[in-house]
């Protein structure tokens, strides 16, 4: 067989996964964290519960499965939306990260919620968390961003106090890695930026903007432009 291509029973166990997998989030959009159960996904496919089992020994495995694929998709349309506009825009680019934020949580609450919200009765993630690698590719993009409209912020009083040992040792680490001349009031406003696209977002996904405002993307839309009208940029 050559390198690279799949034999027929791993497309079958790929397909398998797959329609497991959407059945679960299915399954969460339906009735929440607590509706997925491995033996409900078997009966929907017509499978034992120990035919399941043999692709996901249990639902904490299929829960990370889950969380890491949807929050990889998540940073895979971030990443995309803000490597469109030019490097030499910084602004844009801060906004077009922000849209696609508000644009995937919007079309998929229920993976918002399993990523950025309700915890699952019972679930234990792995060392490292569930979807380690796609959480370091959002945390590196956002700093990417404030690092790139950090000259645009010195001198803010506010920000003037942070020091290193303000965050967590290993989020430290890996942004003076990245980031050497990002000083930690950099890092400071890189987490605050965040705070400000996530919040008005988990508002509108729970429900709590549509009875005040029929436009909730105008409204966001009006943060981000306050947000890079402060930056003068």
């Amino acid at each position: 067989m050559a390198e690279g291509v799949m034999s027929r029973r791993e497309r079958l166990r790929a397909e398998t996964i797959r329609e497991i997998k959407a059945i679960a989030l299915r399954l969460l959009a339906e009735g929440g964290p607590d509706a997925i159960a491995l033996r409900a996904i078997a009966r929907e496919m017509g499978m034992t519960a120990g035919a399941v089992y043999g692709y996901f020994a249990t639902r904490d495995d299929l829960i990370s499965a889950l969380i890491s694929d949807v929050y990889t998709a998540l940073v895979d349309r971030v990443e995309a939306a803000r490597d469109a506009i030019p490097a030499d825009d910084p602004g844009g680019r801060i906004v077009a990260w922000g849209e696609a934020v508000r644009g995937w949580a919007v079309e998929h609450p229920a993976e918002f919620r399993l990523v950025y919200g309700d915890p699952v009765p019972g679930y234990r993630p792995p060392p490292g968390g569930p979807a380690a690698e796609a959480e370091l590719r959002a945390c590196t993009g956002l700093v990417g961003l404030a690092a790139a409209v950090w000259p645009h912020r010195r001198g803010r009083a506010a920000e003037a106090h942070f020091e290193w040992a303000d965050f967590s040792p290993e989020l430290t680490g890996h942004i003076r890695a990245e980031f050497p001349a990002l000083p930690p009031a950099g890092l400071a406003f890189a987490l605050r930026m965040w705070g400000r696209m996530h919040g008005l977002v988990a508002l509108e996904v729970y429900g709590h903007l549509l009875p005040q405002t029929t436009d909730p993307a105008k409204l966001f839309r009006a943060e981000m432009d306050e947000l890079i009208d402060g930056l003068g940029l």
